[in-house]
């Protein structure tokens, strides 16, 4: 079987994902003249390019990718998913040490909820993970307030009707009930904000526990909240390549 073919990118995306400036800079660049792609001034804001293949030169001096940091934490509860917090909460940057506090987390995790966070300076990994057109799984462990009735199980699994609109089929498994507590894993391919918390309570069930165990085909393979490490290659080809 032919090797696919590395996806093309919007130029300002690529500019973007060197590190050197945001895409709306990056558009600015291209505006005043100064970027070219394979010797050629480009002057096209949709311009679509390879990264891998084509030269891209802005003042005439080739962009060379940088490094790139990958890592997942287990993030605890209490701790929010951002860089800096105006409130003056815990961030999951203040549980990265000095020399990874560059890295940005990739989606969101709610400050209620636990478990995987990937936190990366590579954007165009970024933003595979987080567009809502690739459908990421992402698979957590949830415990409710109550023994869950199989009515409701049916309802989480084929949608549950949200102020928004109606969520996208979800797989539920490994379901255990124990005095008044049920436990199960769901696995859903959307990020709405507090997505499976507001499932959850549409069909009338609290969620005491929500934990992130996977992200496509990468565990998390943690076992304490505020544990860090460094992805494998092998593991970073699974993000790339998740669904």
């Amino acid at each position: 079987m032919a090797a696919k073919e590395p996806e093309k990118l919007r130029l300002n995306r690529a500019i973007a994902a060197t590190g050197i400036c945001s895409r709306r800079d990056a558009d600015e660049l291209i505006k005043s003249r100064r970027v070219k792609v394979n010797g050629v001034l480009a002057q096209d804001l949709s311009l679509q390019v390879n990264p891998a293949k084509d030269r891209i030169q802005v003042d005439g001096k080739p962009l060379y990718k940088k490094d790139y940091d990958y890592v997942v934490l287990y993030k605890p509860k209490g701790v929010v998913t951002t860089c800096d917090d105006e409130k003056g909460r815990r961030t999951v940057i203040d549980l990265m040490p000095p020399e990874l506090q560059h890295l940005k987390p990739v989606g969101r995790l709610d400050r209620d909820s636990e478990g995987m966070i990937v936190l990366t300076n590579d954007g165009v990994l970024a933003q595979t993970l987080t567009h809502p057109s690739h459908h990421v799984e992402k698979t957590y462990r949830v415990t409710v307030d109550g023994l869950i009735e199989p009515a409701a199980i049916r309802t989480l699994s084929e949608g549950v009707r949200l102020s928004e609109g109606k969520t996208q089929p979800a797989r539920i498994h490994s379901l255990k009930r124990s005095g008044n507590l049920s436990t199960f894993v769901i696995v859903i391919s959307e990020g709405r904000n507090r997505q499976i918390r507001r499932m959850c309570a549409k069909v009338g069930y609290n969620v005491l526990r929500l934990v992130r165990e996977r992200i496509g085909a990468l565990q998390l393979n943690l076992k304490e909240p505020g544990q860090w490490r460094h992805l494998m290659d092998s593991e970073v080809s699974l993000l790339k390549t998740s669904k």
